[in-house]
């Protein structure tokens, strides 16, 4: 399993400027896609994460036939052929798998809907027809959402289906990994079941699992998922920003990733600042100059890199009540910025050196305003050391290491047990011990 990848998030309905609900025409959109290729591999991402692609009512959770890709984005051959493009390219392709619930447009529930008690559906889902609900019956959803219908993961026809919807994906588009919607609440046994079903003929397939709590570890281990996501992270991202307090975030990394007793020391978590579910990050830090060392941070971590796109130039967004839209906007074309040429550079040195996904992580000191952290590997050092403060920061500590290079301006610098750090100021010196 290689964890070095920098995935690319895509909610392609919004990405592709498709209709609201599914009006049931069919429009090749997904192949914009492809017009950003050059674009991706020039930001250097290794992997693309589409949210919800197939066939549902409105928004890709509440899906209609997991077979199908959804019309209002082309057809089967047209995601094909971007799948194809993306590898060419050299970038793999994760889908979004909502296993969970889903739409009332799905061939099973309009059974039910239809034929009521007589319906060879009825075990496919959680149905009580002697409660009188909006059809005459009332079932089970996801946290009360009429219009995502709970599925039965314990029902062993349903289980078959879906696994064979799997490896249908995987046939006919070559797919390298699933993000598990909501995995936090699938049942454990159908994960046990999926996870040994996919690597038992294909090992190197990454599931990851969307996680919204802590207590990852449910989720993590042999015959369960490879990766879930962070969103313990983000939250103290923000608040260590806004609030200009770094013992926030450095308690929360030491307590994850810290050596000799981290949580999840061993494990690989998805990092991201935001994606398609929540406010882009830029709308909720207090000053976008802090952009930059957010995310100089988010590469330099364990874990795997996400970003949302358009976060990488500093895009902004937030939910409206009951509204997701502004989220997930279409742009006619990539922008560019001091912001996106940072992070193609961070895509670069993730990439280049092996620290970033494979050294251990150790925190040097932290302040208020500044926090210092090194990772180590059995080629090199990273000492990254940020500032967060207006003024310049005189640093003592011990930094194990002799000398270093900043990775992002190629600067060097002797450790002789003091430094100064520039105002709001970012480091990631590197010390190669080859």
């Amino acid at each position: 399993m290689l964890f070095n990848e920098v995935i690319y998030q895509i909610y392609p309905l919004g990405f592709c400027g498709a209709p609201s609900a599914n009006d049931g025409k069919t429009v090749s959109r997904i192949r914009r896609v492809i017009d950003w290729i050059p674009y991706l591999r020039k930001l250097g991402i290794t992997a693309v994460l589409f949210n919800p692609v197939f066939e549902s009512d409105r928004h890709g959770y509440d899906v209609r036939d997991y077979s199908r890709i959804d019309c209002r984005l082309g057809t089967n051959d047209d995601f094909a052929d971007v799948c194809d493009s993306l590898h060419e390219a050299g970038i793999k392709v994760i889908l979004d798998a909502s296993y969970n619930h889903v739409g009332r447009g799905f061939f099973g529930f309009q059974d039910v809907l239809k034929n009521r008690e007589q319906s060879k559906y009825t075990d496919w889902f959680f149905l009580d027809f002697t409660q009188n609900g909006r059809d005459g019956f009332t079932y089970a959803d996801w946290e009360g959402h009429g219009e995502l219908v709970k599925l039965n993961l314990q029902n062993e026809t349903v289980i078959r289906y879906l696994l064979g919807r799997t490896d249908q994906w995987i046939g006919e588009f070559g797919i390298d990994g699933l993000r598990l919607d909501v995995a936090y609440i699938l049942d454990k046994d159908f994960i046990r079941r999926l996870s040994t079903h996919i690597h038992a003929h294909t090992p190197d397939f990454l599931l990851i699992g969307e996680h919204t709590g802590a207590g990852y570890h449910e989720l993590l281990g042999e015959n369960m998922l490879n990766c879930v996501t962070n969103y313990e992270l983000r939250g103290e991202l923000i608040r260590s920003f806004n609030d200009r307090n770094m013992h926030i975030l450095s308690d929360l990394l030491d307590r994850q990733f810290g050596r000799g007793h981290g949580e999840y020391e061993y494990c690989q978590l998805l990092n991201f600042a935001d994606n398609h579910d929540i406010n882009r990050i830029a709308s909720e830090l207090g000053s976008s100059g802090n952009l930059p060392a957010l995310y100089a941070l988010l590469f330099s971590i364990p874990g795997i890199p996400c970003l949302y796109y358009g976060s990488e130039w500093g895009e902004k967004g937030k939910r409206r009540p009951f509204s997701d839209k502004p989220l997930r906007p279409s742009f006619t074309r990539p922008k560019h910025n001091s912001l996106s040429t940072l992070i193609t550079t961070l895509c670069e040195i993730h990439r280049t050196y092996s620290v970033f996904h494979s050294g251990d992580f150790n925190i040097i000191t932290r302040q208020d305003r500044q926090l210092i952290f090194r990772r180590r590997s059995q080629r090199g050092q990273l000492t990254f050391a940020l500032n967060a403060d207006k003024s310049p920061a005189v640093i003592h500590a011990d930094f194990e290491v002799g000398q270093g290079m900043d990775l992002i301006t190629k600067k060097k610098i002797t450790f002789s047990g003091e430094i100064t750090l520039e105002p709001e100021s970012v480091y990631l010196w590197y010390t190669d011990w080859l």
